[in-house]
């Protein structure tokens, strides 16, 4: 911290401000608790090079000489959360093959809790494999089951988040779509936090918006926060939203399909990213809050939503407000784009990142 204090001697008094109250924060981030659940995927990378052209079809030939593997989807919310000091359980349903055993050995290195996880012979743990070469990424393939979960894992695992609900000081939905997350799960799910008066944020599938009423806050793309408000409208004969949603969402359109989506599912507050455009911030009160990029290079966008919600939601945890933790999202986002892969940030990083604004 005192290298922090002395770069930002210089600093007009708003921004030192901002910084020092930002690094407070970040200091707390390893008192938080909190629980992700959804999605699980196991991120595979085969890494090589290439040198020639297959004989057999106009493709090339990757020499492969390593293969990693990461947390992938909610993993790898849980693991942004572990990597930046907070004490992390992970809730959700893996397969009965060998992908399961490399994932939750995945997790044990990174001391995330795998007490929630269920398995489902009837699943694959979902697997994506990128091949890459160089900086580049020249496929990528997915293994994966998206039909709903059994009711009977349904109940297991909202049995597993009621009896631990105390333990946790916030809970991350991570809907990517893969059956996990499903509207019977949601209700309960949202009543327990909200009688328990819990933070509760969800990194949101764009089908599934109408299933958030009355979070702590959504974190949508551009894309997702455009599409859900088209799949909403035409589900809705009252003509409640007022965004012409056939043409492509201007600024002004954002802003006002933000605050449309605030007041149909009563959040809190919704962060939307919007790649090198920053974010934006709507809060209570018709409070819109621009911020903008601070990314300074941009290798891979993979996993950049997931390290988004972590600490956004890890900074509500900590103490921030909605506006604090959402600049704390834009920092750590645009340092994990700035890496190849699914990756992570820590603290260390974050700082260092503060100590140049």
């Amino acid at each position: 911290m005192v290298g922090l204090k002395t770069k930002l001697a210089a600093l007009p008094i708003g921004r030192q401000t901002t910084a020092f109250r930002l690094a407070a924060v970040i200091k707390k981030f390893h008192q938080a608790r909190i629980l992700v659940i959804g999605d699980l995927i196991l991120d595979e990378y085969i890494w090589g090079t290439v040198d020639r052209i297959s004989p057999e079809a106009p493709v090339p030939v990757v020499w492969a000489d390593k293969r990693t593997y990461v947390p992938g989807g909610a993993a790898n919310v849980a693991g942004n959360l572990s990597s930046l000091g907070a004490k992390v359980s992970l809730a959700g349903v893996l397969g009965n093959d060998k992908n399961k055993e490399i994932l939750l050995s995945e997790l044990k290195k990174r001391k995330i809790s795998s007490a929630g996880i269920f398995t489902e012979p009837m699943r694959h743990t979902t697997l994506k494999t990128r091949i890459i070469t160089g900086h580049q990424q020249i496929v990528r393939i997915d293994w994966e089951h998206t039909h709903s979960l059994p009711k009977e894992l349904n109940r297991r695992i909202f049995a597993f988040v009621q009896k631990k609900i105390e333990d946790f000081d916030g809970i991350i939905i991570e809907d990517y779509g893969k059956g996990v997350i499903n509207i019977h799960l949601l209700e309960e799910l949202i009543a327990l936090a909200r009688a328990h008066k819990k933070i509760i944020t969800v990194d949101p599938k764009e089908e599934h918006f109408q299933y958030y009423h009355g979070v702590t806050a959504i974190t949508p793309n551009r894309k997702e926060l455009e599409n859900a408000v088209r799949n909403l409208k035409i589900k809705d004969n009252t003509n409640r939203f007022k965004v012409n949603t056939d043409k492509l969402f201007s600024d002004s359109d954002i802003d006002l399909a933000g605050s449309e989506i605030m007041a149909y599912l009563n959040l809190e507050s919704l962060l939307v990213t919007l790649g090198e455009q920053g974010m934006r911030l709507f809060e209570e009160g018709s409070r819109i809050t621009h911020i903008p990029t601070v990314a300074q290079e941009v290798f891979d966008v993979s996993g950049a939503g997931d390290t988004a919600i972590a600490t956004f939601t890890l900074g509500l945890c900590a103490g921030a407000t909605k506006l604090e933790a959402a600049h704390l999202a834009n920092y750590a986002a645009g340092i994990v784009v700035g890496k190849i892969g699914t990756a992570t940030t820590n603290r260390d990083e974050l700082l260092e990142r503060l100590s140049k604004i």
